[in-house]
């Protein structure tokens, strides 16, 4: 018998149950049924090798050249994207950083409107966008690029028409805060905010679907060099280290939507482990800065003694915080590359609404923790669905995901036959 220990890292596996064929509808639908979850290969097996996907890896040199090489490729994406979010993100940041300077009520308004009501908006319509990203992704590995303008001119109709409705929430911002229990003073003001910040939420409609087919495609430099235009009006640039998170989301479900249409399901998995590890090992370096600099950094966004006490305070808080959400996201982008948004919208509610929202809510008002309470919630709700997505990676059978994307494409008026892209470039 051979020794297992010897077993390449990604060499194909030697048996698997024949399975019944499967429609469209079977795959895209059911095929996360209990038998195909627990019957499918973990993350370290693998499948049948063709000629281009990346050859199984059988030691450490292996491991580390691979490594090295889809480590280059995701930095060609993720530098750039980098750079795009600190950009969009930094408009908003300095207008939160002076609004801090000129008032507590003002930076508490700024901060209620753009964490709810802009918030909530964004996340309906960022959403709706992922959708966007699994069809371009993995129709652009298919070589199926005359779809992408079709997918990007569908999603411009679906997410104005969903702004249109989602306009009235920033119309009525003073009476739904008062509803959920704002403070009149602090919803006046945010709601005075909301209505200046209409425009923006017709540019999500519009920028969203732009910046999903630009990303399929890995034109990321388009979109920084847009991002540094607008950001140049700013008197100053203010930017999170830590809001890069949203950039390994974004280089992970182009790799893997890529790779998966290109039909390269040991590529797509090993770059599930790459950029994994690497975005751990970056939330490990801002974890340390924010500790190392955890005196001066409060004074960055609010001149109020009480605000950067609080700060100061929950800086350990944020710490762990920060290492966590940094792994989260990665695996979020898996399943948008994947396309499993439903089933890890079942796992988001599973953790935040029926576990994370309620431990929150036990441990800031029967227990009086407070602040530190409601975070701790919000915080074990993430840790557990990184856990549960973590699982759901390990367990996936990424020769089948590649048949699924085929699939896809083929439901949504691609050519199943189509050429390839070449991806690893």
């Amino acid at each position: 018998m051979e020794n297992a220990s010897k077993r390449p890292l990604l060499a194909p596996a030697e048996e698997e149950q024949a399975e019944p064929e499967l429609s469209v509808q079977d795959y895209l639908v059911y095929r996360w049924s209990t038998h195909s979850f627990v019957t499918s290969h973990s993350f370290i097996t693998s499948f049948v090798d063709d000629g281009d996907d990346i050859p199984p890896i059988s030691s450490a040199r292996q491991f580390s050249k691979a490594f090295a090489r889809e480590s280059k490729k995701l930095w060609y994406l993720a530098g750039p994207a980098i750079f795009t979010s600190l950009c969009q993100y930094s408009l908003g940041a300095i207008t939160q950083t002076f609004a801090g300077h000129v008032g507590t009520l003002d930076l508490a308004a700024f901060s209620i409107e753009n964490s709810v009501i802009a918030g909530l908006s964004f996340g309906i319509m960022l959403g709706m966008g992922s959708a966007l990203e699994t069809l371009c992704g993995q129709a652009y590995g298919a070589g199926q690029v005359e779809m992408l303008g079709i997918y990007m001119q569908r999603s411009w109709v679906i997410l104005l028409c969903t702004a249109f409705i989602l306009m009235f929430l920033y119309i009525f911002a003073l009476p739904f805060l008062l509803l959920i229990g704002q403070t009149e003073d602090i919803s006046r003001a945010a709601g005075k905010i909301a209505l200046w910040m209409i425009p923006q939420l017709f540019a999500y409609a519009v920028n969203f679907p732009i910046a999903k087919f630009l990303q399929a495609q890995s034109k990321i430099m388009a979109m920084a060099w847009i991002s540094a235009v607008a950001l140049h009006k700013h008197s100053r640039v203010d930017s999170d280290g830590s809001h890069w998170i949203q950039c390994s989301n974004q280089v992970t479900n182009v790799r893997v939507s890529n790779e998966l249409g290109a039909d390269h399901p040991r590529t797509a998995k090993f770059s599930v482990l790459v950029v994994v590890v690497s975005s751990f090992v970056i939330g490990l370096l801002i974890a340390g800065f924010l500790l190392i600099f955890h005196n001066q950094y409060p004074s960055w966004f609010s001149n109020s003694l009480e605000v950067k006490q609080i700060v100061y305070q929950l800086t350990p808080l944020l710490v762990f915080c920060i290492v966590v959400n940094n792994v989260q996201p990665a695996l979020s982008g898996v399943a948008i590359g994947a396309g499993w948004q439903a089933l890890v919208a079942y796992v988001n509610i599973a953790c935040y609404y029926l576990f994370g929202i309620p431990l929150g809510l036990i441990l800031g008002y029967a227990l009086n923790m407070d602040v530190k309470g409601i975070w701790y919630g919000m915080v074990a709700g993430t840790l557990v669905q990184t856990l549960f997505l973590f699982l759901i990676v390990y367990k996936t059978n990424w020769q089948k995901e590649a048949s699924v994307a085929a699939l896809r494409i083929k439901m949504w008026g691609g050519e199943a036959d189509a050429k390839a892209n070449d991806v690893e470039k």
